[in-house]
């Protein structure tokens, strides 16, 4: 269609899709992206990984996850082939795995969570048709980065990029993952990154901070939210005229110069008058032998307040020892920040674009133990100045599990009696 066709021409400013995001009031909000964005993220692309008219493309993701860009368009720049899994077959592993072998697909987009899936699923070897394989949406585990490298010979690159900057903004090649983190790389073509504190001045090399976007991929807002736009896309200090896209997600620069993803800034919570950074909790378990994935939450207790909570994932095969990833963590950690109960689960549950679901994490049973009266003349004189100062007190030790925890662990309390 010629312009002449239109109502008005179209620019490349012009919105190209509208995708609605969950909100932190629970009204979704609609994320306007132009064509601009999308051309410097196909071209870039294009370019990076070399697809070209050999490639083909699994199309597997629903249109309301950005993901799906990628799948749509990535063959349509490249010349390449598009393979389309069935309506619900992004939820199903060993189906994606058939398929890809089945149709040689080359290229293939994916969450760490469902990665972590296909290649359990395998037993760790993925289809050899795959040439690269792209992960972004959620933190990539270190244990799955690892697993992936050493069984197959594809390329794993880690992207990140927020809705509100056409689907990736950093990439960086997996290579030799290890640490309590996999990198999430350097800018992409027309963009610019910044980490910064609550003043909007830039950070130090290794000290963490809130990560900024500027750049041709930016959205132009959110669809008839000109409040939310006005909040999360701000005035730029460190150029005329540019926009600043407010991530939310803590990050620090590596002395190498990358980006490394640490957790979101809105996972903050207050527990015992301590601010805690929930991100920080995670990647440290991350990196904790035998543990693959985590999920720390802070869940409120009516009689003791805020607790944290954590959900682990053993890696496979595993026996995972609770005892000892809680002295691992209280190792790296100050005490008020190692969880107060933990929960061992087969796997983290997802949600239908195959992200952590926190909201259907389960909730820990706290089930009493057998009383056992003071012993000792210390102990019957603590049980008495906390009597005295709290009314009749119990010493219960309690166990935290859930219907799909595989194991559980102890967690001492206290009752008022």
């Amino acid at each position: 269609m010629a312009d002449a066709e239109r109502g008005a021409p179209l620019r490349s400013s012009n919105t190209a899709y509208v995708i609605f995001t969950s909100g932190s009031t629970g009204r979704p909000k609609g994320v306007a992206v132009p064509h601009a964005a999308v051309v410097n993220q196909m071209l870039w692309k294009r370019d990076h990984f070399g697809l070209g008219a050999g490639d083909a493309v699994l199309l597997k993701t629903a249109a309301t996850f950005d993901l799906s860009v990628w799948e749509f368009w990535s063959a349509l720049v490249s010349g390449g082939r598009v393979v389309i899994a069935s309506a619900d077959g992004h939820r199903d592993p060993a189906y994606l795995n058939a398929l890809i072998a089945e149709h040689g697909v080359t290229t293939l987009h994916v969450v760490p969570s469902m990665l972590e899936a296909l290649l359990v699923e395998s037993s760790g070897v993925l289809p050899r048709s795959l040439r690269r394989v792209l992960a972004i949406g959620e933190a990539l585990p270190v244990a799955t980065a690892q697993r992936f490298v050493g069984s197959n010979d594809a390329r794993l690159v880690n992207l990140y990029g927020p809705t509100e900057a056409a689907v990736s903004v950093t990439a960086g090649e997996v290579v030799d993952p290890s640490g309590a983190s996999v990198s999430i790389g350097v800018p992409e073509w027309n963009t610019r990154v910044y980490v910064l504190d609550d003043r909007l001045h830039p950070v130090p090399v290794g000290v963490a901070g809130e990560l900024y976007l500027a750049g041709v991929q930016l959205a132009r807002g959110y669809h008839g939210r000109v409040d939310l736009t006005a909040d999360r896309f701000v005035a730029s200090p460190f150029a005329v005229g540019e926009r600043l896209y407010r991530t939310g997600d803590l990050v620090r620069f590596s002395a190498e110069g990358a980006l490394d993803y640490l957790g979101r800034t809105d996972f903050q919570v207050k527990v015992r008058g301590f601010r805690i950074e929930l991100g920080e909790i995670e990647s440290a378990l991350r990196g904790v032998d035998g543990v693959r994935d985590v999920a720390v939450v802070a869940r409120e207790d009516e009689r003791t307040g805020a607790q944290l909570v954590a959900y682990v994932v053993p890696g496979s095969g595993t026996d995972i020892d609770m005892v000892s990833v809680k002295s691992a963590l209280a190792a790296e950690l100050p005490s008020y920040m190692v969880p107060s109960a933990f929960v061992v689960l087969e796997a983290l549950p997802l949600n239908v674009n195959g992200k952590l679901d926190r909201k259907a994490l389960p909730e820990p049973v706290f089930e009493a133990r057998e009383f056992r009266a003071p012993v000792s003349p210390v102990e019957e004189s603590v049980a008495a100045v906390f009597a005295r100062y709290s009314g009749s007190v119990a010493w219960v030790s309690m166990t935290t599990s859930s219907s799909s925890a595989a194991t559980r662990c102890s967690q001492p309390r206290w009752r008022r009696g």
